[in-house]
């Protein structure tokens, strides 16, 4: 697994559910996701918080359903 650095935060993707026949053809919007890791300069989240992150600003990484974002990216925080 990955270790994020400074400002760094490397997120899991959240599953998307096939919603309608005609959308599949479609690129799925994915901007959420489960924290997997975070860099020392991190403040506003942490392991295993459950995000929403700004789209466009994400990275992939090598492994499959994973991108890093900077904190300044994440827009909130899902609560149960």
């Amino acid at each position: 697994m990955l270790q994020a650095i400074a400002d760094r935060i490397i997120v899991h993707l959240d599953e998307v559910k096939d919603i309608s026949p005609i959308l599949s053809t479609c690129e799925p919007i994915r901007n959420s996701g489960i924290v997997e890791s975070i860099g020392d300069k991190v403040k506003s989240v942490k392991k295993g918080d459950h995000i929403l992150f700004h789209r466009f600003d994400e990275l992939p990484l090598p492994e499959k359903n994973h991108v890093v974002i900077r904190e300044r990216s994440v827009l909130g925080l899902y609560t149960d």
